[in-house]
């Protein structure tokens, strides 16, 4: 991943986090594994990222972990959205559109006529 990829999702991760978890509770890996599937392999969250994301998350309630049985018949904590975390993950959504449209905007924005 180059630093232009990963200063963008040091900015979203958490947002990113969120939208995959409301699809269903998933463990650390399953999470990063899964943002980078639905980001067509742009984004790869890398563990130093990731758990403290979900530990600043899970302190500001937006989330809730325990310990489960993984598909590969190991303990593994797994995280879920509380209903703190699916309004969160509304606010963070309607700001990021705010945002990337703004910078779109300005991107294709064209230079005006000099005038003469």
């Amino acid at each position: 991943m180059t630093a232009d990829h990963s200063d963008l999702l040091q900015g979203t991760l958490e947002m990113l986090v969120l939208k995959t978890l409301s699809f269903a509770p998933m463990h650390g890996w399953g999470i990063a594994q899964r943002i980078q599937q639905m980001s067509q392999e742009v984004f790869q969250v890398n563990q130093g990222s990731l758990y403290p994301a979900l530990q600043r998350m899970k302190g500001k309630g937006w989330i809730r972990s325990d310990w489960q049985i993984s598909e590969h018949n190991r303990r593994a904590r797994y995280y879920e959205l509380t209903a703190a975390g699916r309004k969160q993950l509304a606010t963070e959504r309607q700001s990021w559109e705010r945002s990337s449209g703004a910078v779109n905007w300005i991107l294709n924005a064209v230079p005006e006529p000099e005038a003469p």
